[in-house]
């Protein structure tokens, strides 16, 4: 199941990770997030152990998207070895985000 960071826990959660990190930046009020969130907790239990899935709330945490320069949500982003190394902009199909996923793990 994908937890929760928060702009505090980023850096411990996300960017010290030994894990890749997909993180999800999305809003309580973003239908195509609430679209894709069964697809985020999907990858979560399909590469468990492999990677580790986290949500953050854009709205509640608005430095970490300024600073990873978000311009529109649902973001997500593939962090490796604390550093961004892709990303999916809007709703996709779940095969996209695998393909993604399977290129860097």
């Amino acid at each position: 199941m994908a937890q929760a960071v928060t702009d505090q826990t980023f850096e411990e959660e996300v960017i010290k990770s030994d894990l890749p990190v997909l993180v999800d930046f999305w809003a309580e009020w973003c239908g195509p997030c609430k679209m894709i969130a069964p697809i985020v907790e999907e990858l979560a239990d399909d590469y468990e152990g492999r990677l580790k899935v986290v949500k953050l709330d854009t709205d509640e945490n608005p430095e970490t998207p300024m600073q990873m320069g978000i311009m529109g949500i649902p973001t997500l982003i593939l962090f490796k070895d604390g550093e961004a190394i892709d990303r999916i902009v809007g709703a996709a199909p779940k095969r996209r985000f695998t393909k993604m996923l399977d290129a860097h793990i």
